[in-house]
């Protein structure tokens, strides 16, 4: 069975509507107009245990709304949600023992206490035994390295330090579902590749199931090999990553370095001229074509270097985003 069921789920907001200055705040006293917002808008997908996948979207598509539906901080407008066999909303102890919900913009860790000290008192709330939470702890800190922060205060603490004790105060009663919102948001290059590292080893290590929203494209190449894309709070894409690739970018990239100035409009025989300053273009060709136009260039052409690649994937979800209702119903099921 999935352990995670999405059927139908919507959630709607009433939004009140004012008109600017004194006479729209008097009419807006007397007639309230409202408008519905759907931030959710029947959204159905089924994930297996230990799967981790993409949930991605614009902002304001309402990626932040489903997460706090299905971890039961929101209650849904219809349809409904599953998750390990409960209703979220219900928020029964057994359920929330089983899941969290990590949100890169939010902090759960007492600001002016050593994280240690939030620990305590996770394990206190989630009744962890004193052997247990020992153990688990000690494989945190050497997952994350944790040992030289845990006795600072929270506010003395780097981003990217705070944002590795957010995940082990989240962590520690070893839920089986993930909710990870943005968890690398603000960080350097070097910390997010350690969190990814962290979030692998983890599904790895415990067969959690993992719901990831990231704006950084290397989070879910790294991580998700199902992608799940909403916008404007419907779903248009849930299928796997390299098939969104086939579907969306029916192209490889050429990137040409020539020793002479390129001609522009002689390149376009080859492929669809992308980019041509100077020494160096770049070209969309055909996937079945791309061997053999980087044949014909390699010949016509005065090269010192000519490459064939995917397209980056921050590039296709753009074209997902950018197609809307078109491509709606392509992958979605």
């Amino acid at each position: 069975m999935a352990q995670i069921e999405v059927n139908g789920l919507c959630k709607y907001y009433q939004v009140h509507q004012k008109e600017p200055g004194f006479l729209g705040s008097l009419s807006s006293f007397f007639n309230r107009r409202y408008q519905t917002v759907k931030a959710v808008d029947n959204i159905r997908f089924d994930i297996e245990a230990g799967e981790v996948v993409g949930f991605l979207g614009p902002n304001g598509a309402g990626k932040t709304t489903t997460l706090k539906v299905l971890s039961g901080l929101l209650y849904p407008t219809s349809g409904y949600a599953r998750i390990i066999n409960f209703v979220p909303h219900q928020r029964k102890a057994a359920f929330l023992k089983q899941i969290t919900l990590v949100m890169g913009q939010k902090n759960q860790l007492n600001w002016d206490l050593p994280a240690i000290e939030s620990f305590l008192v996770n394990r206190a709330i989630y009744d962890i035994g004193a052997n247990d939470f020992k153990h688990i702890l000690s494989e945190l800190s050497q997952l994350l390295d944790l040992d030289p922060l845990l006795r600072k205060q929270v506010r003395k603490l780097s981003l990217g330090e705070r944002m590795k004790c957010e995940l082990a105060a989240a962590l520690l009663h070893r839920p089986k579902v993930l909710f990870l919102d943005e968890p690398t948001i603000g960080l350097d290059v070097t910390m997010q590749a350690r969190i990814r590292q962290f979030v692998a080893e983890y599904n790895a290590r415990y067969g959690a199931t993992i719901i990831l929203t990231s704006h950084y494209m290397a989070d879910v190449t790294a991580l998700c090999n199902r992608l799940i894309v909403i916008d404007n709070g419907r779903l248009i894409y849930d299928g796997e990553l390299q098939k969104m690739v086939g579907a969306f970018a029916p192209y490889k990239v050429l990137k040409l370095v020539s020793r002479q100035p390129l001609h522009c409009d002689r390149l376009a025989l080859y492929g669809q001229v992308h980019e041509c300053n100077g020494f160096r273009a770049t070209l969309r060709v055909p996937r079945g074509s791309a061997t053999r136009a980087a044949a014909q260039l390699l010949t016509a052409v005065d090269l010192e270097d000519l490459t064939i690649e995917e397209p980056a994937v921050e590039a296709i979800i753009a074209e997902v985003f950018a197609g809307g209702k078109a491509i709606a119903g392509r992958e979605a099921p």
